[in-house]
């Protein structure tokens, strides 16, 4: 009985010990984020001197050079470009877009979705058909919808807490409005922006067209917009709407991931991940989506090469191409990953905004987060109390198939969406502090990972 108590007692010491030195680790990790901190200068100039990146534009290529150019300055191990064939929509001249009561036109803000083809020289101007839903839409059938222009007007759920839960609840209309739609007859879309703000900003995103259906063009409307269409349409279903867009869909184009990393000095074959898409819409600069996560990955490689702290598994900080129109780089970095036999132990995603943070989501087994939940009190002094399953993130997301454990950095939600895909999504509207603090949230999850492994 002695023997055990005494051996029970040693590995209580030496588990203290453990804690507290990875305790002071962190603390170190924090400092050197809020006082010597790098982020925020680099967000500044990607967002003001590069600008907007949609995969396929010359800002893309240029944020792939200069994204290369400061992991070199920062002198990590190796910096490399992987090869991405993506696709290259354009926007074209700006949209326009009224609503015709028959006395007076009423312009209106629009602003069309990544993927979809334009309305032609002479834009689209037909009947409006209000709905909230495709079954709804589906009830009408296409007598009431063909020739007309459907309006889908579900808003996002305010009474979600959580704000990606209201966007998942409201953007398959984004999706796949205008080929549910199309099966009907109709001859356009226009989408209510995916935010729970009302303002005159569209907010833009991707769509899709089904195989076997019409291509018909489709926009986001601002929310004030949608408003008033609607408020129009109760006073006058007979009004017209009209809009203009002249977007096209050229060949892919070459691009690159953009890859930094510090070579493991007990196991440099198993690999941590952490990383961002570099991609933004073409009317943002892509401040919170995604520039935010972007320099805080480069920046948690920063700090552990300035603290002196010397991974054990090879660390990487992955700029991913093409996140917001085709997922082209997550795919393409998990696929090579595949090819070269490469062991991806965990992977890290920033891709909701440089907000205050809350925590991370986990995508793996019971038993793989069972092995985080210990870390919980290290973490917890810095505001990361939200641990436990969750979202990982699209880029790092095809890698769960080779069991790679993934991780999605959880910042407060409340303000997303207020910028998300929208021409405000700029660098004033990011917080140095907020920044700063999910890289160090980041750099001491990369921290514990690479210690324990999963």
């Amino acid at each position: 009985m002695k023997k055990t108590l005494t051996l029970l007692f040693t590995l209580f010491i030496g588990y203290a010990h453990a804690q507290n030195a990875d305790s002071v680790a962190i603390r170190k990790i924090f400092n050197e984020a809020l006082s010597n901190g790098k982020s925020y200068e680099w967000l500044r100039h990607l967002t003001k001197q590069v600008g907007p990146r949609l995969s396929g534009s010359a800002g893309a290529q240029k944020a792939v050079d200069w994204t290369k150019q400061v992991m070199e300055q920062q002198g990590f191990d190796r910096v490399f470009l992987q090869d991405v064939l993506v696709p290259h929509w354009v926007r074209g001249a700006k949209e326009e877009a009224f609503i015709h009561n028959g006395k007076q036109k009423t312009n209106v803000p629009i602003a069309a979705l990544g993927g979809s083809v334009a309305t032609g020289p002479k834009g689209v101007e037909a009947g409006v058909i209000e709905v909230k839903s495709f079954p709804e839409l589906r009830e009408l059938g296409a007598d009431k919808v063909k020739g007309k222009i459907v309006f889908f007007n579900r808003p996002m759920d305010p009474t979600k807490i959580n704000t990606f839960e209201a966007y998942g609840g409201a953007v398959d209309q984004r999706a796949n409005g205008a080929t549910e739609a199309a099966k009907l007859g109709a001859v356009g879309a226009i989408v209510r922006s995916m935010t729970n703000v009302h303002d005159d900003n569209p907010h833009v995103g991707g769509m899709r067209y089904g195989t076997g259906v019409a291509l018909i063009p489709t926009a986001a409307i601002s929310t004030n917009a949608a408003d008033l269409l609607s408020k129009s349409l109760t006073e006058n279903s007979n009004l017209t709407f009209y809009f203009k867009q002249n977007c096209e869909t050229l060949p892919d184009a070459k691009s690159y991931n953009v890859v930094g990393e510090i070579k493991g000095s007990e196991k440099p074959d198993e690999i941590i991940v952490v990383g961002g898409h570099l991609d933004s819409w073409d009317l943002a600069e892509g401040a919170h989506d995604d520039g935010a996560g972007c320099v805080q990955s480069i920046e948690v490689l920063r700090i552990m090469k300035s603290l002196g702290i010397k991974p054990k598994r090879t660390l990487r900080a992955v700029m991913f191409m093409n996140e917001e129109n085709g997922l082209r780089g997550g795919v393409q970095y998990a696929d090579l990953a595949k090819k070269n036999n490469e062991k991806h132990i965990a992977a890290v995603e920033s891709d909701n905004g440089g907000f205050t943070p809350r925590g991370f989501g986990i995508v793996g087994t019971p038993e793989q987060r069972a092995k985080v939940m210990p870390w919980k009190p290290l973490l917890a002094p810095y505001g990361l109390l939200e641990i436990g399953a969750g979202g990982g993130g699209a880029d790092i997301g095809p890698l769960a198939q080779s069991g790679t454990v993934l991780f999605g950095f959880k910042p407060d939600s409340q303000r997303y969406f207020d910028y998300h895909h929208t021409s405000i999504d700029k660098f004033e509207t990011v917080s140095q502090r907020e920044l700063e603090l999910g890289a160090a949230s980041m750099a001491a999850l990369i921290y514990l990972l690479d210690q324990y492994g999963l």
